[in-house]
């Protein structure tokens, strides 16, 4: 088994993304699968076009994209991604779309083909903070996430798909008053533990995960 790992590169002034500092942490190999880490730019439409580069290279049978999500407590799993680019900064080459589609005959929504649950339940085993979210926001990272399922679902380019966010460094909230942030190597644990949840389980596991808002 072949899973393709994705972390996104330094943006918004940041010198580095946790994202890609945990998936550089990664074996090579998890549980007998191999893992194959490539780094995406954080920009509109180039992001898609790398990632699909790299699905047609190395043809992976599951694909799990992870992305910065500066303020959040936790590792979160995303479960939806939208038709929709409203950006609220510009991306690394100044592009910022407002209110635009990623695909014009794109349905208005796609669901995570990875099993969720199990991926948070294998985190919080290990002694990592993990929740389901159910927004991906509205920059790059659900632009990827979309253009990932979008592509699963019309042309079948890979079996599985997600996208995980993850929290900032300690070294990235130095200056950042009252901001959660996460030890590197706690990521990097946490995505190694859902990874194997990805290998485990063809199915998700039936648990609540939602939230009342």
């Amino acid at each position: 088994m072949k899973i393709l790992v994705t972390g996104f590169d330094p943006f918004e002034n940041e010198a580095v993304n946790p994202a890609w500092e945990g998936v550089k942490l990664l074996p090579t190999r998890i549980n007998g699968a191999e893992i194959i880490k490539l780094q995406i730019p954080t920009v509109f439409n180039d992001s898609i076009k790398v990632l699909l580069e790299g699905i047609e290279k190395f043809k992976p049978q599951a694909v799990l994209c992870i992305g910065q999500a500066g303020g959040r407590f936790d590792i979160s799993v995303e479960r939806i991604a939208i038709n929709l680019n409203d950006a609220r900064i510009k991306d690394n080459k100044g592009n910022q779309p407002i209110d635009n589609k990623i695909y014009d005959y794109g349905d208005n929504a796609y669901f995570s083909s990875l099993p969720i649950k199990s991926m948070v339940e294998y985190m919080k085993k290990e002694n990592i903070p993990a929740s389901i979210s159910n927004t991906a926001g509205t920059f790059v990272c659900n632009h990827l996430m979309y253009g990932l399922l979008y592509n699963i679902d019309k042309y079948s380019v890979t079996a599985k798909g997600g996208f995980i966010h993850v929290p900032y460094i300690p070294k990235q909230v130095i200056n950042k008053p009252n901001t959660p942030s996460m030890d590197l190597s706690l990521i990097a644990k946490g995505l190694e533990a859902a990874i194997t949840a990805i290998i485990e389980n063809d199915k998700d596991i039936k648990i609540t995960g939602g939230k009342e808002f």
